[in-house]
């Protein structure tokens, strides 16, 4: 019988078409980290306190600094994380006299002698000089409101939760190259509407379309290039793929510094993917899904296309090709499928809670930059750099060494990790950068190992559903991250470290009773998927009564 992978043989597993065609969607992925990650820069939070009645007039009377103002005007002692308040000021007004000394502001006020009361913020914020423009600046998104932040993040990964299941089933009908030219069209759009966002809401709402959109696309590419180079490449190239995001991670840290206004930085990050709309000249469709969907004329130009750029010959009859995922050959995978028989249901909600803290984590220490102090740009570049290394250890140890202590180590590393940076001091700053930085690298690790792990578990029939399900857990993971990480900072800075860390190392002693798949032919039914946990070893898993050997 000849396959699909027969025809890649021929024509060139990874020859120059795949590797151009490759580069063009690194590409595509360096720009998804923009939209992915961009919060970061788009919320900054300056240093802020509330906007009083006649301060102003008194600081221009008076000459005073911001600063003097300030120190003069502002309550201070209040358990806000502050030495003043950011929240509440004297509900008084101030109203400058001749007679009032400048230097002793509190002898504008009547009754001085008696207790100053305090009330909210409801003239608005006073932002630090020289902060640049932000959503949080221009909406207020503080204080009561600091909430609506982690909102706007959360409706992304909402939006980025329904919109993968939508797209990918319009990828299995329409193509992915449509799918892909009409996510990026569509995700542009809803960007470039976003910096013209004329409030919050609207803001909001054109979040959640670039959500929607989005990551859509980016996955229809991703399985465009797998189904177009042969079997032993796919597993590298998946990997450097998403390389290629920590590098546009990089880059944004640079961009961000150049153009520090949210409005404009949101600009320059969207309009380049118009350029990504000549794709459709650049781009093949899969010759795979072609042939799945009866398409052969077309899949045998798309091949010739392939062999004549790789300089090989195409002489294979395709009338004689059989596609394995042919839906004649396969069931119907369903829910019941994933949680019916004992150790696929335990992959199942293995799988599941490392989807959700693999996303979790990596989110929420990635938006911690953004309230740690220090050199926001430079944090951000030096947490993308730490993710390259990830790509490398797994390329170098998975074939050697094994899925499952990588996996494991991946998450141990980063809950260790979180739970020693949140008992550094403060004042040994380089020390919690290094640290956390490792953390980064371990739940970069997790992350990419959890997506190929998904697929080596599951029989052929099941495969694709099962990644589709567990990694929604991905998106729940984005939506809770900010709630997560910005609530809990307003009782304690690291206090979210705390919480990465029990939950991380929780999933790496999980994974420790996933089965390890090193060598070992992929499952193609029920019974092989079963027969895989003969293979989970280790005390660890008898006594948490978790794994089960196969008799």
């Amino acid at each position: 019988m000849t396959t699909f992978d027969n025809l890649l043989e021929e024509a060139g597993e990874f020859g120059l078409f795949q590797k151009t065609t490759f580069t063009l969607i690194c590409i595509t992925s360096a720009m998804f980290s923009y939209l992915y990650i961009g919060i970061v820069f788009l919320a900054i939070t300056p240093e802020h306190w509330c906007r009083s009645p006649g301060v102003s007039e008194l600081r221009a009377n008076c000459g005073w600094s911001q600063e003097e103002e300030r120190n003069y005007t502002v309550p201070h002692g209040l358990a806000e994380g502050s030495s003043y308040s950011r929240c509440h000021r004297y509900d008084v007004e101030w109203e400058w006299t001749p007679s009032g000394r400048c230097e002793t502001p509190l002898s504008f006020l009547p009754n001085i002698s008696a207790e100053l009361p305090l009330t909210s913020c409801q003239g608005g914020w006073v932002f630090e000089e020289g902060s640049h423009p932000s959503i949080v600046t221009e909406f207020g998104l503080v204080c009561a409101d600091a909430w609506k932040v982690d909102l706007a993040q959360a409706c992304l990964n909402l939006g980025f939760m329904i919109g993968t299941v939508f797209l990918g089933f319009g990828a299995d009908i329409y193509g992915r190259k449509l799918c892909f030219l009409f996510s990026n069209f569509m995700t542009t759009v809803s960007g470039i509407a976003v910096a013209f966002a004329p409030n919050y809401i609207w803001f909001l709402i054109f979040r959640t379309l670039q959500g929607l959109f989005s990551k859509g696309g980016w996955l229809s590419a991703y399985v465009l290039i797998s189904e177009l180079v042969g079997l032993k490449h796919r597993r590298t190239v998946g990997i450097l793929i998403q390389m290629c995001f920590s590098f546009g991670m990089m880059l944004l840290s640079a961009i961000a510094y150049l153009v520090p206004a949210w409005r404009n930085l949101q600009l320059v990050t969207t309009m380049p993917n118009f350029i990504f709309m000549v794709y459709y000249w650049l781009l093949p469709e899969s010759p795979r899904w072609l042939l799945s969907r009866k398409k052969r004329e077309a899949a045998v130009k798309v091949l010739q296309k392939v062999a004549k750029k790789n300089k090989k010959s195409f002489s294979i009859n395709i009338e004689t090709v059989q596609i394995e995922s042919s839906e004649d050959e396969q069931r119907n995978p369903s829910v019941t499928d994933l949680v019916k028989t004992p150790q696929i249901r335990k992959h199942t909600l293995i799988l599941m809670y490392n989807w959700f803290v693999s996303a979790m984590v990596y989110l929420g220490l990635v938006m911690r930059l953004g309230i740690i102090g220090g050199d926001i740009y430079l944090n951000f570049f030096i947490s993308g750099v730490m993710e390259i290394p990830s790509a490398v250890i797994i390329v170098l140890l998975i074939d050697r060494v094994g899925r499952r202590w990588p996996f494991a180590a991946g998450n141990l590393l980063a809950g260790v990790t979180c739970l020693v940076t949140a008992f550094i001091p403060d004042n040994i700053f380089w020390l919690k950068t290094v640290i956390t930085s490792l953390g980064k690298l371990g739940i970069t690790i997790a992350f990419l190992m959890v997506c190929f792990v998904n697929t080596e578990l599951y029989p052929t029939f099941l495969r694709n559903f099962a990644v589709s399900i567990c990694s929604a857990m991905c998106d729940i993971g984005g939506v809770v991250a900010p709630f997560v990480l910005y609530r809990l900072a307003e009782v304690w800075t690291e206090l979210p470290l705390l919480v990465f860390g029990v939950i991380a190392l929780i999933a790496g002693g999980l994974v420790l009773c996933l089965p390890e798949t090193k060598g070992i032919r992929l499952p193609e039914t029920i019974e092989d998927a079963e027969t895989l946990g003969q293979y989970v070893h280790g005390e660890l898993c008898g006594r948490l009564n978790l794994c089960q050997e196969s008799i």
